[in-house]
């Protein structure tokens, strides 16, 4: 794994970054603010793993690339446990 950058909410995403990665972290920019939620200190952090783009949010929030598909997966990270 290799830690790529880290950009502010509402900031632009990093250009390199796949269209559906992009367009998934914008949905998950649009439900935050739909809720009213203030996200202005929080960051985003880009890593690759695998050559494969893996975006976390402050909240927990992941966005996970699969180049074959060519489909992003939003996670929480309550999701990624078994309680």
């Amino acid at each position: 794994m290799s830690v790529g950058t880290r950009w502010s909410s509402g900031d632009e995403p990093p250009a390199r970054l796949p269209q559906a990665v992009i367009d998934a972290v914008l949905d998950v920019e649009g439900e935050l603010a739909e809720q009213n939620v203030d996200t202005t200190m929080w960051y985003w952090t880009l890593t690759w793993l695998e050559s494969r783009p893996v975006v976390e949010f402050d909240d927990g929030t992941r966005i996970d690339y699969d180049p074959d598909t060519d489909e992003a997966t939003v996670s929480q990270s309550d999701d990624l446990t078994d309680d």
